[in-house]
């Protein structure tokens, strides 16, 4: 009798183990229970702020789970089709956006109980009709719109050009000849025009706006993609560029002071000749994420004009991954980024974030001032290029296109090629990588 009872406490003690460990499989790494948990994924930190506001209001906890963007794809999309492991909430970069939006990862936010199709008036054109899938449903949506701009020294202006005002330097880099105009002005006087010949690729894109691929399959090379190849080279030629390439050492060096140049098209090395670069093309993140940080020396000395294209770079979209089981939950926090007037009015203000959702903007941009910019409205002037840019010129394919099109670009500017060499080349590489698409003859 008594070996029974025994045995009866060791059965009623090992269910309650398994009942423990059961409950304890079901918590994630900070001990909360999945299902109190809303999960998001991003390849960047700016959700951090945002997430803990979501938090303090609503009483949950919120998961950020933050991948670098080299391995946010590869990363994110097993679990997206698995299930296993899956954000409830998660955001797309504009080089995957379009080849996500036609799958089934995100929500249809365009039926109950979403709804979002009646906010489409309340967005900057382009920005909502990026987050649409291919039958116009809108699968993702973001708050920030991302056009470009040049980025210049004031100082610099100044003392070459006569003026620093950005409606005047404007309308001196409204053209390519008054691009290369400047340029020539500024390397009288010891000075680079941009650090890099890469930094007019975007104008080349904004120039004449078409998809890379069309309607009927073609690739599309328009006059201004094949006048890269000339205006690039001809900054080369004309010593307009420091050789600083972008990313590279030297080119967040050189927002800050003078840098060495290179020879022969080679970065930027100790011991040469020194010079100061005067602009950057850079988008409105550009500002927070890249000056800010790396031209403490040369704060307040900027200001931000046009160049001779208006054009668009990177943004963040967010949606509510289709499998989740906390999409009204998941809806809450989107709304909250997307959607609602007192958050986004104090997140503008308090990071310069140039936002795509007009209620706020328009109540914001009047007075809008940044120091850093010795006090310019860049709200204003950012705004103004977003309304310049067209829709419908994004593809699933531009990324790694744009990719092969600025290496062969760099080699007929580094002498390796000619430029019928390099453009033959181009075809050659995107029919390999596409063979779907039809290469012009």
């Amino acid at each position: 009798m008594k070996k029974r009872f025994n045995l009866f406490l060791v059965l009623v003690f090992m269910l309650i183990v398994a009942a423990a460990c059961s409950s304890d499989s079901s918590a994630n790494s900070n001990g909360e229970k999945d299902d109190d948990v809303l999960k998001v994924w991003s390849f960047t930190d700016e959700l951090k702020k945002p997430i803990k506001h979501f938090e303090e209001k609503n009483g949950v906890k919120v998961e950020l789970t933050i991948v670098p963007i080299a391995d946010y794809p590869t990363k994110l999309k097993p679990v997206l089709e698995s299930g296993v492991g899956a954000p409830d909430v998660f955001t797309g970069e504009i080089a995957f956006l379009k080849q996500w939006t036609d799958r089934n990862y995100w929500e249809n936010l365009s039926e109950e109980p979403y709804n979002a199709d009646e906010w489409e008036e309340d967005y900057v054109d382009y920005v909502f009709d990026l987050g649409k899938d291919s039958e116009g449903n809108v699968k993702a949506l973001s708050w920030q719109t991302t056009p470009g701009g040049i980025f210049y020294r004031r100082s610099i202006a100044n003392e070459v050009l006569g003026t620093e005002d950005p409606d005047k330097i404007g309308e001196m880099m409204s053209s390519w000849d008054g691009v290369f105009e400047v340029g020539e002005k500024m390397k009288e006087k010891g000075y680079r025009l941009f650090p890099d010949e890469g930094a007019i690729r975007w104008f080349s894109k904004g120039e004449e706006p078409e998809p890379w691929v069309n309607e009927n399959n073609e690739l599309v090379m328009t006059d201004a993609k094949l006048n890269y190849f000339d205006h690039a080279k001809k900054l080369r030629e004309q010593e307009y560029t420091a050789f600083a390439a972008e990313w590279s050492p030297s080119w967040i060096e050189s927002m800050n002071g003078p840098i060495s140049i290179g020879n022969d098209g080679e970065e930027s090395k100790e011991g040469g000749e020194k010079t100061e670069v005067f602009s950057y093309a850079l988008p409105t993140w550009g500002l927070h994420s890249v000056l800010k940080i790396n031209a403490e020396d040369t704060a307040g000395d900027w200001a931000v004009t046009n160049g001779p294209a208006p054009y668009f770079w990177g943004g963040t979209w967010l949606g509510i991954y289709s499998g989740s089981d906390k999409k009204d939950l998941a809806w809450e926090f989107v709304k909250m980024m997307t959607h609602e007037e007192e958050f986004l009015t104090d997140w503008a203000k308090e990071t310069g974030d140039v936002l795509s959702y007009l209620p706020v903007t328009e109540k914001i941009k009047g007075d809008f001032s940044e120091p850093f910019l010795d006090g310019q409205n860049n709200y204003k002037f950012f705004l103004e290029q977003a309304e310049k840019i067209d829709t419908g010129i994004v593809t699933k394919y531009d990324q790694q296109i744009d990719t092969i099109l600025g290496t062969q670009v760099q080699d007929y500017v580094d002498g390796k090629k000619s430029k019928e060499e390099a453009i033959n080349e181009f075809y050659n590489q995107v029919k390999n990588a596409y063979p779907e698409i039809k290469i012009p003859q």
